[in-house]
């Protein structure tokens, strides 16, 4: 036998052991980068889609108010002469005021109704909770079209059911979309009907978050259920009655809807323009009217201005009411 034969063939280089510091490194930077950067990476996709359908065309809006533009394409600088043609427009006015007046007649009351309801829906002793609370949020899920039918039909002048309540306690007939003070209690009365749950189940939700530990600590001190809604519920849900008031005035503000169906589709809220807002005017300058875009848009920023400078206000108002 030879010697080749029983020599054993060499054993195979032993694997080397893990660098576990540099893993360890490795690990750590995956960690790090997931902490740091992956928050971004989950909420990049909001602010892509806010920048493509809400901050670019908020841009185009404020570049295109500073021109004379015309939709077919025809522009030309000039400035802030679009925001000072604003000071002089008595239609812009019109529709401010109309805006005004419909808003405080449907915000205010529609407030207060909804802090009723809410401290109603969350008292203990009523009986079907869930019922009511789930029937109080039916307006809002109801299509605005049809809402504006059923209160086109209460408002009319000949057949109309109001008008025929009316008639019972010695009031003549009212012409409801031609003059300017019905036709904003018409349409206040329509946005009231519609927003007032939706309002209510969010105020409800904020005293559902009230420990019911003060209630009872104020029942056994003997306040009463309005001393405790004005000293305890009232303080404990501001932060929420601050952001139904801000989203109100939002909506109040651009109010387009509820008038534009009252109106029975006419873009100038009726013949002498009785309630015709500023969206209404906005889309009437921006939309209707090609050659006066850039007027339309002036118009858009004037509420966004309008729209803060109200929120702020409200803001205030609430934080100081309700300490």
């Amino acid at each position: 036998m030879s010697l080749s034969a029983t020599t054993a063939p060499p054993s195979p280089a032993a694997p080397r052991p893990p660098d576990t510091a540099s893993r360890r490194r490795r690990g750590y930077l995956l960690t790090r980068l997931d902490l740091k950067y992956s928050p971004y990476l989950y909420i990049a996709p909001f602010f892509l889609i806010f920048g493509a359908f809400g901050l670019y065309p908020m841009l185009r809006t404020a570049w295109m108010s500073l021109h004379d533009w015309d939709m077919i394409g025809d522009h030309s600088f000039i400035g802030i002469d679009n925001y000072t043609r604003l000071f002089t427009d008595d239609y812009f006015w019109n529709a401010l005021v109309n805006t005004f007046g419909i808003f405080a007649l449907s915000t205010i009351p529609q407030i207060l109704l909804a802090l009723f309801l809410a401290n109603l829906l969350n008292r203990t002793l009523l009986r079907a909770k869930t019922f009511f609370r789930m029937a109080i949020f039916i307006p809002n899920v109801v299509s605005v079209a049809a809402v504006a039918i059923v209160f086109g039909m209460l408002f009319q002048r000949e057949f109309g059911l109001i008008n025929w309540l009316l008639s019972f306690v010695g009031i003549d007939q009212i012409d409801w979309d031609g003059q300017r003070w019905s036709s904003w209690t018409a349409i206040a009365s329509m946005v009231n009907w519609r927003w007032t749950g939706y309002n209510t189940l969010i105020l409800l939700a904020g005293m559902q978050a009230i420990p019911k530990d003060l209630y009872e600590a104020a029942a056994i001190d003997g306040a009463g259920p309005w001393r405790q809604f004005w000293r305890i519920t009232l303080p404990m849900v501001r932060p929420t009655l601050i952001f139904v008031v801000i989203l109100s005035t939002i909506g109040g503000m651009q109010l387009f809807t509820e008038p534009l169906l009252f109106a029975n589709g006419s873009i100038l809220g009726g013949n002498q323009r009785e309630f015709q807002t500023l969206a209404m005017y906005m889309y009437e300058m921006g939309i209707e009217n090609l050659n006066t875009a850039g007027y339309g848009a002036a118009v858009a920023w004037a509420i966004f201005v309008i729209i803060v400078l109200m929120s702020l206000l409200n803001f205030v108002l609430v934080r100081r009411t309700a300490k």
